[in-house]
C-alpha cells in the first residue's frame, strides 16, 4: 500500500476518533440535561446543551419521557456507531483487510446505522403528530432530521458488507487450494 493511502487512512481514523469524542461529549451533555430536568430545572439554561423540555413535561410526563428516550437512544446509537467504526479502523490491517473481524464490524455498523435511521424516522413522525396536538417540538427536529440518509447509508454499508463477506469466502477458498 502506498504511503499516501496509509496517511489518508490514518488521518481518517484520527478524524473519526475526534468525532467519537465529540459524540461522547454530546451524549453526556444530553444525559446531564435529562438528570437536571428533575434535580434543578432552573439550571437548564446554564448547561452545555440547553434542551429545555419543561413545557412538554408540564403538559405530559409520558410525552416528555418518550421524546427524551428517542433523543437519548439516537445519541447513544450514534456514539456506538462511531465507536465501532474507530475500533474497526484501529484494528484493521490494510495489507490483509479481508478477515472475519472486519467483516463482522461492517455488518454491525450497517445494523446500527439502520437502527438509527428507523428510530429517527419514528421519532420525527411522533414529533409531527405531537405538534399537531399542541406540543412545541420544533427544537427537537435537530436530533432526527437525517433519518432517510441513515437508512440509505445503512443499505449501502450492508451491500459493502455482503461484498466484503463474499471476498473473505473467496480468499479462504483460495488459501485452502494453495
Amino acid at each position: 500500500m502506498s504511503k499516501t493511502n496509509s496517511f489518508v487512512f490514518r488521518a481518517l481514523t484520527f478524524i473519526a476518533s475526534l468525532i467519537l469524542v465529540g459524540l461522547c461529549i454530546q451524549t453526556g451533555g444530553l444525559l446531564t440535561n435529562f438528570i437536571f430536568h428533575f434535580l434543578n430545572p432552573k439550571a437548564l439554561s446554564k448547561l452545555f446543551i440547553t434542551l429545555d423540555l419543561t413545557e412538554i413535561y408540564d403538559k405530559s410526563q409520558w410525552v416528555f419521557y418518550s421524546m427524551y428516550s428517542f433523543i437519548l437512544s439516537i445519541a447513544i446509537l450514534t456514539t456506538v456507531l462511531f465507536l465501532e467504526l474507530v475500533m474497526m479502523m484501529m484494528k484493521m490491517d490494510l495489507t490483509n483487510p479481508f478477515n472475519s473481524f472486519v467483516s463482522d464490524k461492517i455488518y454491525r455498523i450497517s445494523y446500527i446505522t439502520f437502527s438509527i435511521g428507523i428510530l429517527s424516522l419514528i421519532a420525527r413522525k411522533s414529533a409531527d403528530y405531537l405538534q399537531k396536538h399542541g406540543y412545541d417540538t420544533d427544537m427537537l427536529n435537530q436530533y432526527w432530521q437525517d433519518s432517510q440518509a441513515f437508512i440509505l447509508m445503512a443499505g449501502i454499508i450492508y451491500i459493502i458488507a455482503v461484498i466484503f463477506r463474499k471476498g473473505l469466502e473467496i480468499q479462504n477458498e483460495n488459501e485452502l487450494t494453495v
